[in-house]
């Protein structure tokens, strides 16, 4: 059954201010967890913008260790309202008995609540208490519900999970939004209980300034090069794009991301066997601050994932002009091939390979992209335009619902 799709009414000029509450279980400065933590964050500050209070509920966990952060009182963060709560064993499931109390406590005061990710504890807990305070709440599985995905890793404990929890939170949910088509039709596989379901990207920051690849810590690379930068982790297609490397000469390939999988030994080796290690070069995990030089400076961005929600890492390369060659999984790839703005390819290593070597001599065409993904970028993936869509989004589900901000509830 595919997902039943919503169009938000456009917002009215001088609505009430929403006072929106944003359920993540790690966030800035804990990187290490990749794109969704930089995403909540665009779209929490942009909402800010619009004039809305945006409340984030979160934990301290940072891999192994603890943030330097706060758990006793707020911190602001462009203007988010960022609450730090410790966490008990099992970590893993972000388990955080302090997180639970504020939600019972406080959740009656927030206009709508959005969960942000399927599978981890502050979301189960989220979603219970939006559920007994009449809340209308609203979930992004952020690209865990796949089916494929489901069966690689985790599967049975995985099943059961749905099966207990998100089952029961996909069928009290009063939306569900997803980043791509891609995403949904994924999700309508599965067969579950949804609501109707908001298309809305992720949005892109358009950095004014930052120092050129000379001045960084990568100046010592050549050029040209491809980049790959994202998590080190074996859904993004870095077996295949190694393999391709052996028949495409005189290119280095720079590997850049946190490697939280110990995959990088399994990499390493892949590299000697196919007799391409002096080519292929891991630049360990890259500083926002750093990584728009490395974009900017490819020759070409290559992400061939096995399966990817959205992309973040393609909206970043196509914010500065950085060609983008991608796999057909990669949930932004609708995107790129709507705005002929990129090549969307199979990755098995032989088309992967014919792909970025065609790209590579044809310095023209790798210029025209680069000119339609600047413009896409800035039409389709502002974060203004972002915001202003999930806000619109978020008045939907209060109208239907029948919230508080459809009934004229002032918020506390």
């Amino acid at each position: 059954m595919r997902p039943q799709s919503v169009v938000a009414a456009p917002g009215a000029e001088g609505a009430a201010r929403l006072r929106i509450l944003q359920v993540v279980a790690s966030y800035y400065p804990a990187v290490r967890y990749g794109g969704p933590i930089r995403s909540v964050h665009g779209l929490s500050a942009a909402l800010v913008r619009r004039g809305h209070e945006v409340h984030v509920y979160t934990t301290n966990v940072d891999g192994p260790a603890n943030l330097d952060v706060p758990v006793d009182r707020p911190v602001d963060l462009d203007g988010v309202r960022v609450h730090y709560f410790p966490v008990r064993a099992p970590r893993r499931l972000f388990w955080s008995p302090a997180l639970g109390r504020k939600l019972r406590a406080h959740i009656h005061t927030f206009d709508v609540v959005h969960l942000q990710a399927v599978f981890l504890w502050p979301m189960w807990a989220g979603a219970r208490a939006a559920e007994h305070a009449r809340i209308p709440f609203v979930m992004s599985p952020r690209g865990m519900l796949v089916g494929d995905l489901i069966k690689r890793k985790n599967r049975w404990v995985k099943t059961a999970w749905i099966q207990m929890v998100e089952r029961h939170s996909l069928s009290r949910a009063a939306g569900v939004h997803v980043t791509a088509e891609l995403e949904a039709t994924e999700l309508g596989a599965l067969g579950l209980p949804m609501p109707p379901v908001a298309e809305i990207p992720n949005g892109v920051d358009f950095p004014d300034a930052y120092p050129p690849l000379e001045a960084g810590p990568f100046a010592f690379l050549r050029r040209p090069y491809a980049l790959f930068l994202s998590r080190i982790s074996w859904k993004k297609g870095l077996d295949r794009l190694i393999t391709a490397w052996a028949s495409i000469p005189h290119v280095e390939l720079i590997i850049a991301g946190n490697d939280e999988e110990n995959y990088l030994p399994a990499l390493r080796q892949l590299a000697e066997t196919h007799g391409v290690a002096d080519r292929v070069r891991f630049v360990g995990p890259v500083s926002d601050t750093d990584k728009w030089a490395l974009y900017e400076n490819a020759a070409v961005f290559v992400l061939p994932s096995y399966s990817e929600n959205f992309g973040n890492v393609v909206a970043e390369a196509m914010a500065v002009g950085c060609p983008v060659v991608i796999s057909p999984e990669v949930g932004i790839s609708g995107l790129v091939r709507a705005g002929e703005c990129g090549v969307v390819t199979a990755c098995d290593p032989r088309d992967l390979a014919s792909a970025i070597n065609t790209l590579l001599a044809d310095t023209a065409r790798r210029g025209e992209l680069a000119r339609r993904a600047r413009i896409v970028a800035r039409e389709r993936l502002s974060w203004a335009g972002v915001a202003a869509e999930m806000e619109q989004f978020y008045r939907a589900v209060t109208v239907r619902t029948g919230g508080q901000v459809a009934m004229g509830a002032q918020s506390a």
